[in-house]
Formats: C-alpha cells, sequence, structure tokens
C-alpha cells in the first residue's frame, strides 16, 4: 500500500481537541489521544490515555440524586515531555511564537509526527520534530522521538520529561458535575538511572496499574519522583545548526493482564528490555504492514482517503490483540470519554466488516457478550422475563450502565434517562452472532456460544410478547427504538412505547434464526443445550407463533415507527431550521423551550429504515411475508419518503444508514448522505462530539457501505451472495474479504463489471449466487460479471 497522510497546518487552539482525537494512536489494547507533549490538559488540550476495558465505578450527587456510573478510565499520562532554554519560560504554542506548526498522521505507519517552529527573538528559533507511536507488535509499548534544532543561536536547552499520575476523567464538559477521580495510591520511584516508574489503582475496581518510562539523550539524565509524578530531566548543549535527539520509551501493564504478578514489575521489565526508537519502529512498521495487507481497500479519491483514515481508527480499537481480551466495541473507540467508554449496540455497525477480515476479533467481541450471557439473564428476571435481556449500555461485568439521568446542555437542566429500554440492543448481539458464523464458517461457536445466547435472547423476546385479542397478534410493550427521540407518549406517566416496528420485525428474526438453528444443530449439542437451558417443546412452539404474529403497525400504507407514531403532531421543520440553523438534537431545543419531541413526527436517526440497512430487500420481504404483510417497493419506497423528511439525523449513523438504504431505493439522493457519513468525524457534523471520541460504528460503517452495501454482499446460506448497486460518485474500487477460511477474495467493480478472484488453495470452491445466476468458483479461479446501467 502506498504512503499516504492525514496532516493540520497551523495551531489553532479551537480545534486542538478535534485534531488529538482523530490523532489519537492506539494498538486495540492501549491508545493516547494526539496531544501536544508540552501541553497539560485545560481547555484547549487533552491528552487521554486509555486501556481496553480498564473501568472504574464511582458515586456521584447531582441534582439532589446520588447516582452511579461507570468510566473507562483516564490512566497516568505518559505523554508530558517539556523543553525551555536555560533560565527561560517553558515553550507551548499557547505561550510562545509559533512560526510554523504541522501535524502529520501517518496512518499506513501508525506514526503520529509533529514539527513546530518556535521564534525566540532576535533571528533565533528552535525547531522542535517529534515521532510518536503506540507499538502495534508490543502492546504494551509506546515511544517519543523528539528531535530539537538550533536555528541562528548556541546555548543549553532543557528537557523535562514525567509521567503524570495526577489526571482525572475530565474530557466531557457535560459530565464535570459527576466525581471523575478515578486513581488512587500513586507511588512513583526510579529503577534504574534513566528509568522511573509510576504505580497506581483504581478506587473501587482496584485494578492496578503499573507504568515505567525509559529516557535516552546524550546527556546525563536526572531523576525526581514527588508522588504523583515521576520526572527525568537532561540538560542538552545546542549548537547553531544542529540537532539533539531525546528518546523516551514507555511500558503500561494492568493487574487484567495475562501471564504478570505485578503490573510494576512488569512494566519496569518491558521497559528496561525494548529496544531503542529505530527497532521498535521497525518492528511497528511490519504489524501494521500486515494489517493493512489484511485489510486491502482500494478506492480513488477523496472518498479514499477517508476510508482509510477511518480504517486506520477502527484497526486502534479492535485490533488483533483484541482477541486476548475480554472487552466490547467501544462505541467512541479508545480515543475520548464520550459515553463514558460503554459498549452500546454499535457492534452492529462494526463486525460485519471485521467478520470478513479479522474474524478472531469478531469471535473475541462476541465472547465479551456471552460471558455477560448470566448477568442478561438475572436482568431479565429482575425485570419479570425470562431469557437475556441484554443492557443498553455494558461495560465491565455487564450490568445495565446506562445513566439515571442526562444532562441537556442546552437548558441546563439534568432529566431522566429512559434509554436504557433500547431492548433491541439483544437483537444486535443474536445478528452479529449469525453474521459472524456465515462469514467464517465457525459453525463450532455457533452450536455452543452462539446458540446459547440465540435462544436466551429468543425467550426473552417470546416471553415479552403478549398477545392482543383485538389484533389477534403478539405485542411488545414499553420499549424504546433506535430513534431515541421518543422514549413516552405524549402526556404519559411511564415511559416506553408500544410495538417498535424495528424492535418487534428483528425480534421475529431471531425468533426464526434460531428455530431453524435448533433444527439442525447435531443432536449430543442440541441436547446439551436443552438439558443446560430447561428448554422444552412447548417453549418452541410458542416461539413459532410469535415468531409469526408480531404486530407489526402501519398508518396510511407505510410502516408506523411504533403504534400511534402516525398520530403524532407534525412539526414546523423549516421554522425551526430559521430559528436555530442545526437542529441535529432536536430534543435538546425542544426541551429547553419547555416542550418535548415526544408530541412530534420527528426522529433523532433511522428506526425503520434500519430494517433496510440490516435485511437485503428480498429477505425482508420474507420476513414481512411471515408476519402476515405485504412489503412491495412501493411500500417501502413511501416508507423511506416519509421518514426521510421526519429525521433531524442527530446520529453519525443516521447519515449511513440513509446512504446504505437509499442506494437502492432513491440513488440520485444516496451519494449526499454517503459523504455525510464519511465527513461525521473530519467535519465534526455533530457539534464538537468528534472532540470526545471518535464514532467507531459511523467509521466502520462507511466502510462496511463499500464492502457490502454497494456491492449487495451478503454472507447467507452457505454462500456469497451479490447485487451491486454501483453509485456514479463511487463506481470503481476494490478490496479483498477472508470468507470461510479463504484468505484474500478479491473483488473488483467497475463501473460495467464486477470482477471476483479465489486465491489458489486446498480448500473447497465458493458458492455465488448473482441476481440471475449461481457460479462456483475453484481456489484460482477468477469470474467476471457486466453490471446493467
Amino acid at each position: 500500500m502506498t504512503a499516504w497522510t492525514w496532516e493540520y497546518e497551523g495551531y489553532d487552539p479551537a480545534d486542538e481537541r478535534l485534531r488529538e482525537s482523530l490523532c489519537t494512536l492506539g494498538n486495540g489494547y492501549l491508545a493516547t489521544r494526539g496531544a501536544l507533549p508540552e501541553c497539560i490538559a485545560d481547555d484547549v488540550h487533552y491528552p487521554g490515555t486509555y486501556v481496553a476495558g480498564c473501568y472504574n465505578r464511582l458515586t456521584s450527587r447531582v441534582a439532589g440524586r446520588r447516582v452511579e456510573n461507570e468510566d473507562m478510565v483516564n490512566l497516568p499520562n505518559w505523554l508530558p515531555l517539556r523543553f525551555r532554554l536555560h533560565g527561560r519560560q517553558w515553550l507551548t504554542p499557547d505561550t510562545a511564537t509559533v512560526a510554523e506548526h504541522r501535524l502529520i498522521l501517518h496512518p499506513t505507519s501508525g506514526l503520529l509526527e509533529r514539527r513546530t517552529r518556535y521564534t525566540l527573538g532576535k533571528g533565533r528559533a528552535l525547531s522542535v520534530r517529534q515521532q510518536r507511536l503506540v507499538h502495534m507488535a508490543d502492546p504494551h509499548l509506546a515511544a517519543l522521538r523528539t528531535e530539537f534544532t538550533a536555528e541562528g543561536f548556541s546555548g543549553e536547552l532543557e528537557v523535562e520529561a514525567t509521567l503524570d499520575g495526577g489526571v482525572t476523567n475530565a474530557g466531557v464538559a457535560r459530565y464535570r458535575d459527576l466525581d471523575g477521580h478515578h486513581l488512587t495510591h500513586v507511588h512513583t520511584g526510579a529503577a534504574v538511572p534513566d528509568t522511573v516508574w509510576l504505580r497506581c489503582r483504581t478506587r473501587t475496581s482496584d485494578i492496578r496499574v503499573g507504568m515505567a518510562a525509559r529516557l535516552t539523550a546524550d546527556a546525563a539524565v536526572l531523576t525526581s519522583t514527588t508522588p504523583p509524578y515521576a520526572t527525568q530531566r537532561v540538560h542538552l548543549h545546542l549548537e547553531d545548526g544542529s540537532t539533539a535527539v531525546v528518546d523516551k520509551t514507555v511500558a503500561v501493564q494492568t493487574s487484567h493482564d495475562p501471564a504478570i504478578s505485578d503490573p510494576l514489575a512488569a512494566a519496569v521489565d518491558r521497559v528496561g528490555a525494548a529496544p531503542a526508537f529505530d527497532q521498535l519502529l521497525a518492528s511497528h512498521l511490519t504489524a501494521w504492514e500486515q494489517l493493512w495487507r489484511r485489510a486491502a481497500l482500494d478506492v480513488p479519491g477523496e472518498a479514499g482517503s477517508i476510508l482509510r483514515l477511518h480504517l486506520f481508527h477502527v484497526l486502534q480499537t479492535l485490533s488483533p490483540h483484541t482477541a486476548d481480551l475480554d472487552v466490547g466495541v467501544p462505541a467512541r473507540g479508545l480515543h475520548g470519554e464520550a459515553y463514558r467508554g460503554h459498549v452500546f449496540w454499535d457492534e452492529l455497525f462494526v463486525l460485519p466488516y471485521l467478520n470478513l477480515h479479522f474474524p478472531e476479533t469478531s469471535r473475541a467481541l462476541l465472547r465479551y457478550r456471552h460471558r455477560r450471557l448470566e448477568p442478561a439473564c438475572s436482568a431479565a428476571r429482575a425485570a419479570g422475563r425470562r431469557g437475556a435481556m441484554y443492557p443498553w449500555q455494558s461495560g465491565s461485568d455487564g450490568r445495565e450502565e446506562t445513566q439515571e439521568l442526562h444532562l441537556n446542555p442546552r437548558s441546563g437542566r439534568w432529566l431522566p434517562d429512559h434509554s436504557r429500554l433500547q431492548h433491541h440492543v439483544g437483537s444486535a448481539v443474536a445478528y452479529n452472532v449469525w453474521q459472524y458464523c456465515e462469514a467464517s464458517g465457525d459453525t463450532e461457536f455457533l452450536h455452543t456460544k452462539g446458540a446459547e445466547m440465540l435462544l436466551q435472547i429468543s425467550r426473552f423476546w417470546a416471553d415479552s410478547a403478549t398477545y392482543d385479542e383485538r389484533l389477534r397478534r403478539h405485542r411488545i410493550r414499553g420499549v424504546v427504538g433506535p430513534d431515541e427521540y421518543h422514549e413516552a407518549y405524549p402526556d404519559a406517566k411511564e415511559p416506553g412505547l408500544d410495538d417498535n416496528a424495528y424492535t418487534n420485525v428483528t425480534a421475529a428474526w431471531v425468533l426464526t434464526r434460531t428455530l431453524e438453528l435448533l433444527r439442525t444443530l447435531p443432536e449430543p449439542g442440541r441436547r446439551e443445550l436443552v438439558e443446560r437451558t430447561g428448554l422444552d417443546d412447548g417453549e418452541l412452539t410458542r416461539w413459532e407463533d410469535v415468531s409469526r404474529t408480531l404486530h407489526v403497525p402501519f398508518h396510511d400504507g407505510l410502516i408506523s415507527q411504533f403504534d400511534g407514531y402516525g398520530d403524532l403532531a407534525e412539526l414546523d421543520w423549516d421554522g425551526y431550521r430559521r430559528q436555530y440553523g442545526d437542529i441535529r438534537r432536536l430534543d435538546r431545543i425542544l426541551e429547553a423551550e419547555g416542550d418535548t419531541v415526544n408530541r412530534y413526527q420527528a426522529s433523532k436517526q433511522a428506526d425503520v429504515l434500519m430494517l433496510g440497512y440490516l435485511f437485503s430487500p428480498a429477505e425482508l420481504r420474507g420476513l414481512f411475508r411471515r408476519l402476515g404483510h405485504r412489503l412491495d417497493d412501493d411500500i417501502w419506497r413511501r416508507t423511506v419518503d416519509y421518514y426521510m423528511h421526519r429525521t433531524s439525523h442527530g446520529s453519525t449513523l443516521s447519515g449511513l444508514v440513509h446512504g446504505w438504504v437509499l442506494a437502492r431505493a432513491r440513488r440520485a439522493e444516496a451519494w449526499a448522505f454517503c459523504q455525510e457519513a464519511l465527513r461525521g468525524d473530519i467535519a465534526d457534523v455533530q457539534g464538537g462530539t468528534t472532540a470526545e471520541g471518535i464514532h467507531l460504528g459511523a467509521m466502520a460503517g462507511t466502510l462496511d457501505l463499500v464492502q457490502r452495501g454497494l456491492t449487495g454482499l451478503e454472507t447467507r446460506d452457505g454462500a456469497l451472495w451479490l447485487h451491486p448497486v454501483p453509485l456514479p460518485e463511487l463506481s470503481s474500487y476494490g478490496f479483498a474479504i477472508r470468507y470461510q477460511g479463504h484468505w484474500g477474495v478479491r473483488l473488483r467493480l467497475e463501473r460495467e463489471q464486477l470482477e471476483i478472484a479465489v486465491p489458489s488453495s486446498d480448500l473447497a470452491p465458493i458458492d455465488v449466487r448473482l441476481p440471475d445466476r449461481e457460479v462456483s468458483l475453484q481456489p484460482g479461479e477468477t469470474y467476471r460479471l457486466l453490471l446493467p446501467d
């Protein structure tokens, strides 16, 4: 893959936190935001460091109530490295004169480079070049090389490098009323003359953290350790035109890591054994080259550059190292503290991409869900239900982590949060199990852990459904759909909505797939599953009935988002746009006015249209047919049109889903939404949210839009299904996938042709199903299909 860069020119404090998020470096275990090492955490900068799965729970008092929240912890800051001329102030872009400044992200090599030229008066200047890496081969290592060049002077430069244990979680302004002091028992010390260490632990989860730093320079290293800081200093003599180099190498370990006894001893040993920067860089580059080879993506133009940036951040958050961890998909990556680092349904948008490139990572992420199956069953029992009720927000142990209150920054009021009623997250887990197993051919997982999850999720849906004699259908009441704006009916005393179409249709899909799986399970496995779960034939009869009779509401001949949606008031969309401009967060605007979005036909993001994202047109028609409804192209088009005009797109996922759906329903309008999805984070279209962490689901979803959406690629019934819908703006591109053991199956879409090439191997042929034919491709064969206009 050819080298390319993502660059920022000039220093702009207003953009600094956005750049820090987009220049985060990580390896699936450890990540550090792209903050400048000489700058401390303040209103401009936020140098956060996070380890996947490292959470802590604290209780705060807000709005007169005690509330408990679990957060992904901001760990001690390993970055600090500041510098100054002898007897002068420390140089930072906020306090000194900056003549030039460039921040250069090298995604192909996982490097962050910065070049800054400070003017010092009287024709003097100091040029600073830094290279930073978070090691992709050894996930516990990070390194920073700093090169100082004197221009127009000779003299002494003082350099100070620190491990800072005095950090808090303070990266999200609306959380600042909550306790963010997660670290305690901070101790510091020195190991050998060039190495310092820091140890601490989280306050309630009691995760022990060890960190060690080695400083290398052509000068003596002086050490001072006063908690919460471990500091090293060198005094460099600079000659005019010469360059001095300082290397800082850091190791991070926690008590969650396998095969260690003491995190601090492990960190000190690891940093002591770490090679010099150049050798570290060489092994780091090799690891990244291997990742890019497995995730090869050839898309031309600006769209291709953005997609590769998205892929870079997906690989930094969920790398092959993730396969060794007990972690889920953090909705905002390891890039910041928004959503407190929690795991939502965003894996629904992430795993379909990973399944076809890094199935071992997908399997690990699904094992995270399986390990938390029992807490999900306990939550269902507490709610009076059987089966598994997965939480809307998950963290360390699988309990519901959704906040009880959320702050509307527009009104300043803390409000009840009912988003925990989004029980459709269980269907997302089931969907991902099925998709992973279809793509990977992992029947062992499907027949064991996957079957157990599907069974318990199906059990929950069947037990949640109540029969309505008037409708002669089953109903699921008291839920919240993907829309999120609507949590209750107008003036209702209790939250929850009835018969959310997305919830009911996906529940029917889960029940159908589970019944299908149970019929095909090998008898010994089926018997063990039945014995372990207490499944009886009466349940299966009920599941069959519920899967065919779940109520899907309609109004005016189109699908209703939920029962009664069509009876809500229409919103003056033009008026609100004139008054407020950006109305993506319409819920906050209306609440600040003393109104509620619950009264209006207005949706935050795709809800009903999510069905067109998850299921191909043929599969969706089949689902509705099973439920006793006709869903022809006309009904679907009118449904799409209806919600297109009533959605404010207050989520980065919304543009992605609309672009995906419109590629088949109204192709001429699809590209505008695809562009919004592509630009969601780089342009910060949600107004400041990217500074708090990237939107991982949207990033992975854009990759999957190219991989599956526009090619119509499905992994279903043991075959690859393809039904391309090339957009004029994105009609020529290629990528490679891993499918059921075949590494590097290449697909190339040109304006009038689709090419599929299966690499040589001793594996079985791949069955490919196209709109008008079926072909069987032997390893080593290439097939070309002419596409209609």
